[in-house]
């Protein structure tokens, strides 16, 4: 009987970096779980893909196309949706540096898109949330894509670290603001996922065999193994939680 609390039939979630990936992921499985989906990506071809994906579920998916840099466009997209109760805050990037080689433009393009686009998809959808009338009692769900790195960090990863260790600390304060409306707000922190991003470095053999020999489990995480942890936070099984971190990790942070 407790497994009917992961049915998310008549929710609504909105997913960003939705066509590729984890997002991509996230997005099918929030669907397979019964969710409504407002998808949003920069790329059409991708988002036509993960909507027919989604129709074999039969429910409803929107598609955007849409960067998330840029406030005016995203903030229209929201606006517009009548309603959301669960929000996968996902869209990211890293662009790994050595700290004295990190070039300033980088820098602050990962801020803008790890942290300051984030900040913004959050509060929008939070405006959007407490318009339902019923929201404490039907409650909501929050989940900002974080990573083990912004738990710890590793060589050339400075500041994919100072972002993801802001998504870690916004989350905390959100959840206490939030808590009074029954929005839960959480992380799920993957290890190193073999995706469209990471292939480009798993190419460096040195780089793939370090990074597996600080994975306890011995093993890079599969892309359902975090869209499951995601799914869960979006639930009303995961109805006490809120505040923290799942770390999907695969034992590196227990070291």
């Amino acid at each position: 009987m407790y497994l009917k609390k992961y049915n998310l039939r008549n929710k609504v979630a909105l997913v960003t970096g939705a066509g590729k990936g984890l997002g991509r992921a996230c997005a099918i499985a929030l669907a397979e779980a019964g969710s409504n989906l407002i998808i949003i990506s920069r790329t059409k071809k991708d988002l036509d893909q993960v909507s027919k994906i989604t129709k074999k579920y039969k429910v409803k998916c929107k598609s955007y196309i849409c960067d998330i840099n840029n406030y005016n466009q995203i903030k229209e997209i929201i606006n517009q949706q009548s309603r959301i109760d669960i929000l996968i805050n996902n869209a990211g990037t890293n662009i790994p540096e050595y700290f004295e080689k990190v070039n300033r433009k980088n820098m602050e393009y990962l801020v803008k898109v790890n942290n300051v686009a984030a900040f913004n998809v959050a509060q929008l959808c939070t405006l959007k949330m407490l318009q339902t009338k019923n929201r404490k009692k039907i409650g909501g769900s929050i989940v900002n894509m974080s990573s083990q790195m912004g738990h710890v960090s590793g060589p050339k990863r400075s500041v994919y670290s100072m972002t993801k260790f802001g998504i870690e600390g916004l989350t905390k304060g959100m959840a206490l603001d939030l808590a009074k409306y029954n929005i839960r707000v959480n992380t799920v922190c993957p290890t190193f996922v073999v995706t469209s991003m990471t292939k480009k470095f798993l190419k460096d053999r040195k780089f793939k065999k370090d990074m597996l020999s600080s994975i306890p489990l011995g093993r890079f995480a599969e892309l359902p193994e975090i869209s499951s942890a995601v799914v869960f936070l979006a639930s009303d099984a995961a109805s006490m939680i809120t505040g923290t971190s799942l770390l999907v990790d695969g034992g590196w942070t227990a070291r």
